[in-house]
């Protein structure tokens, strides 16, 4: 057995983000012993950067139907969502929308007192009819207002948070279940094992193996790497989103919010091209639609600037009142990083990585599923036991091949809740730790002994920057078959390189290039997960757009992909059509 000093725990939660959050409350409100796990102090998760809003049909503005959100996400998905969970998270929404307002959540109001809700792409009443105003928000900080909400409530529950921690790996017995994990004390640079008769990935994005994301520099995809490494597949992973509007240049994000209060995207010649693309939502299509057509317009040459490599948002029109009020954080960023003042002039903008829609896969409850050998277990599979993913990390697939925008922090709230609610309802305190295997952490003191000893090698953020830029180049908005097998060696040449990298600072203390090498030996998993998903799959859906198939093909293709680490294969399994209570969403063409 390893020397590694040992703490046990009811659960282990590997995040403070918004789903680990909603998850650690329902455990700690339950009397369970908890260890919530983060990089960074909780409310510095990359929850805190969403802008745009909460979608639930509570109907506070007009007219509203579950049902429908339940249409508009199905059809965002591009029928690659599973019917029944999406069914599942659209019911909840209301539900935990109005949990959070007691909680203590300063959601803008209308004058009667109820929940302001504002437009958002792809949000439509009466199946795609007419835009409707869905999305619950705080102004353009409605992440920040939640992490901040469910921090405090975590606080006043006594959740036990281990701040500035990283996991490393996942700790399975000889039967496969998971025991718990090995983690990093960033301060002091010791490595311990956190028991836990389950444990929770909660870990978010992978945003930063792309050269030009919004996400944080923390999302490096860690619980991805720590499940494909532990042997368990990653699911969907070829669907990533391009949020339409990042500063040009920066990055950073500017809301979908913006057209839903009424901006709208202009190319050189002050056109409004949105109108042709999607006549009838028009800057309010869902994400990918958008983002294709910006592409097209800058590709045609219709781009603004000296380069030609970007189009303008105009918000001028809305008027400073409404700027300051609704739209605050966005004239900040505005100008900050694009120098451009919003209530005088228009934002340049270009689509930019925002969201991983595939992940560790699961179901409603949160468990990780494993592929049954047999045709025995659901269509999802069969639980991985003493595991559980939410959030980001994990796909329980309701976000298919495009995540309609408002889904993201609904996903995080609904199965962070359900995850929670499940593991309370096994009475954990009456059950006891299972025995950790022999071998416990050797795994993670090897990867830290080969960095050590590395006397010379490449460097971390060299290796690092040719990724980002390989992802960026060969597996970006438009793809085809020749950028994508160059995509797929030239990520296995970097993964020989991740194994060759060294770090000159060997100290213990707070040492953030072993963090940066850690975090590195996560991206490439995810990376390769990425390319190999989208190699194979020759269709055109949703965010996986393909110049050379560009059409959807539901005969051979409406189905999720499984990537293995082990000989980089890929399985496949169905996708749930059939919802929980009501009638299926048969597949048909998307327009807008």
């Amino acid at each position: 057995m390893t020397g590694l000093a040992r703490r046990r725990f009811d659960a282990v939660i590997v995040g403070a983000g918004g789903s680990g959050m909603r998850a650690s409350l329902q455990l700690a409100e339950a009397g369970l012993s908890v260890a919530v796990l983060s990089k960074v102090f909780p409310t510095r998760s990359h929850t805190v950067a969403a802008q745009g809003g909460i979608g639930a049909s509570l109907g506070n503005m007009s007219e509203d139907h579950w049902l429908w959100h339940m249409y508009d996400t199905v059809k965002g998905s591009d029928w690659l969502g599973d019917q029944d969970a999406i069914e599942y998270m659209c019911r909840m929404a209301p539900q935990v929308v109005y949990e959070l307002e007691h909680f203590g959540m300063p959601f803008d109001r209308n004058a009667d007192g109820t929940i302001y809700q504002r437009p958002f792409g792809g949000h439509s009443a009466n199946f795609g009819e007419k835009p409707v105003q869905r999305a619950c928000a705080a102004a353009d900080r409605t992440g920040h207002a939640m992490l901040h909400t469910l921090y405090q409530r975590n606080v006043r529950a006594h959740t036990q948070f281990f701040v500035e921690w990283m996991a490393l790996d996942l700790v399975r017995d000889d039967e496969g279940a998971v025991v718990g994990v090995s983690a990093l004390e960033m301060e002091s640079g010791e490595v311990m094992l956190l028991e836990g008769k389950i444990t929770l990935l909660a870990t978010g994005g992978a945003g930063r193996i792309f050269a030009a994301s919004t996400n944080a520099f923390i999302n490096t995809g860690d619980g991805l790497g720590m499940a494909a490494r532990a042997g368990l597949p990653l699911q969907d992973m070829e669907f990533w989103q391009f949020h339409p509007t990042g500063v040009a240049g920066a990055g950073v994000l500017i809301t979908e919010g913006v057209r839903g209060e009424g901006g709208i995207l202009l190319n050189s010649a002050g056109e409004r091209f949105m109108e042709r693309y999607a006549p009838n939502l028009k800057d309010l299509a869902s994400r990918d639609v958008v983002s294709r057509s910006m592409d097209q317009e800058i590709k045609e040459g219709r781009g603004c600037g000296p380069h030609k490599d970007y189009v303008l948002l105009k918000l001028d029109h809305l008027g400073p009142e409404v700027i300051n009020k609704r739209l605050p954080s966005i004239r900040e960023i505005a100008i900050k990083f694009a120098n451009v003042d919003p209530i005088k002039e228009p934002i340049p903008v270009v689509p930019t990585l925002h969201y991983m829609m595939g992940g560790i896969p699961t179901n409603m409850h949160g468990q990780v599923m494993m592929l049954a050998s047999s045709s025995s277990g659901d269509a999802r599979g069969v639980p991985v036991p003493g595991l559980y993913a939410v959030g980001e990390c994990a796909c329980v697939s309701v976000h298919g091949g495009n995540r309609l925008g408002t889904n993201s922090l609904l996903d995080l709230l609904v199965f962070g809740r359900s995850a929670g609610d499940h593991i309370v309802a096994q009475n954990l305190p009456a059950q006891s730790h299972r025995p950790l295997p022999q071998d416990a952490g050797e795994q993670s003191l090897a990867r830290l002994a080969r960095l050590d000893g590395a006397a010379n090698g490449e460097r971390v953020a060299d290796v690092a920057a040719d990724l980002r830029r390989t992802m960026q180049s060969h597996c970006g908005v438009f793809r085809n078959q020749q950028i994508l097998a160059e995509g797929v060696r030239k990520v296995h040449e970097l993964e020989a390189r991740v194994a060759r990298t060294a770090i000159g600072d060997k100290s213990r203390i707070f040492n953030t290039a072993r963090v940066e090498a850690l975090e590195l030996d996560n991206m490439i998993e995810v990376a390769k997960a990425t390319v190999v998903s989208a190699e194979a799959r020759r269709e055109s859906r949703g965010a996986q757009a393909r110049s050379d198939y560009p059409e959807r093909d539901d005969i051979h293709w409406l189905k999720h992909t499984l990537w293995h680490r082990d000989g980089n294969r890929l399985d496949y399994k169905p996708v749930i059509l059939k919802p929980l209570t009501v009638e299926s969403f048969p597949p048909k063409a998307r327009t807008y």
